[in-house]
């Protein structure tokens, strides 16, 4: 019986310890990851694809073909509301989708919204309103600002013409608090009030048929700005716009045709090639070329635009997730009962 006693409570001590343990096992092995993606617009076929932040493997098409009637994408990006925003260059206007599936919500900014033609990059203010460039040289080069929340014209933020703006591309708030936009015929990087929208300087000049497209401020405070003709990357003072170098010369990893550079959550920078169909990674100190991150073609890529890392979405308790906590919660009061059971022998 002695002998009987001392086995019940190795057994009941075993259970106290690892039926808690095999739980949170349970919950490590079947709680859903939260992982942040990449994506891609892949303009020539009007859609936006993910891929894993980290290797670069194609996950789906994001935003499948045509989508909400998508035509022609370019610039994307992540609104306060967590989910994803796209400039329809084809169609004149503004898509939104869901953050964390893809799927179509509204058309965001109609076409010809407020004046909108051939929308090119967006970005959300310090105001959390919508800033787009609207770029057919025809009727507008100005930048335009839409409601955050309902997606209605405010006004021409920029007006056309503005400070010499001619075919604005990318535009980017900077840490000052104002805005930059590339200004593409004239290759340089003009200044804009950020609150007003008054022009302030023409804050950085490039190469004579550069052709500035996308630009964005790095971790460093930098300007970085992609010329689309020279394809290169080019780097300016922060705070003065003086030139510090050409960070990625042209052609480096075989840099075709770069839309607009952004830096990961690995602290690299991405770059898309519009040409070449693929994107490039870079070390984000150094310009020092890493790998062809996404092959030329990955996932059915062909043209590829814009680029945009989403957010780790915030981990949810799925049904299989339910049942280990269900799991934990029986291994807890099991224990319990066991304790007790052990002292009322003792």
């Amino acid at each position: 019986m002695v002998v009987l006693a001392n086995k019940i409570m190795r057994f009941f001590n075993f259970c106290q310890i690892s039926l808690p343990l095999i739980s949170f096992a349970l919950l490590g092995c079947i709680a859903p990851k939260a992982n942040a993606a990449l994506l891609a617009g892949s303009y020539y076929n009007n859609s936006v694809l993910g891929y894993d932040e980290k290797t670069g493997e194609f996950i789906d098409d994001f935003v499948p073909s045509g989508s909400g009637g998508l035509q022609g994408p370019t610039g994307l990006t992540i609104g306060p509301d967590k989910n994803l925003y796209v400039s329809s260059i084809l169609s004149g206007s503004v898509q939104r989708y869901d953050g964390k599936t893809g799927n179509f919500i509204s058309t965001f900014v109609p076409s010809g919204s407020g004046g909108l033609d051939t929308p090119e990059d967006l970005v959300f203010g310090p105001d959390s309103n919508l800033y787009v460039t609207s770029i057919n040289s025809r009727t507008s080069n100005s930048v335009l600002r839409y409601n955050g929340q309902t997606g209605a014209f405010i006004n021409a933020f920029v007006p056309s013409g503005r400070g010499g703006l001619s075919a604005p591309f990318g535009l980017s708030f900077g840490s000052d608090g104002n805005l930059y936009v590339s200004s593409t015929l004239t290759d340089s990087i003009l200044r804009y009030n950020g609150q007003t929208g008054a022009f302030i300087d023409t804050f950085a000049t490039e190469k004579k048929g550069s052709g500035p497209g996308g630009l964005t401020f790095g971790p460093d405070g930098n300007l970085y700005v992609a010329n689309f003709e020279t394809s290169n990357i080019s780097r300016f003072n922060g705070k003065t716009g003086a030139f510090i170098d050409t960070f990625i010369p042209a052609g480096t990893g075989g840099l075709n045709d770069p839309v607009k550079p952004i830096f990961g959550p690995d602290g690299n920078l991405y770059v898309s090639g519009l040409i070449s169909n693929n994107v490039l990674r870079y070390d984000g100190k150094t310009g020092a070329f890493i790998d062809n991150f996404i092959p030329n073609g990955r996932g059915g890529l062909k043209g590829a635009g814009f680029l945009a890392f989403t957010e780790d979405s915030t981990l949810i308790p799925e049904p299989r997730m339910g049942l280990a906590v269900l799991a934990l919660g029986a291994a807890l009061g099991v224990s319990k009962v066991l304790r007790r059971k052990q002292k009322a022998t003792s």
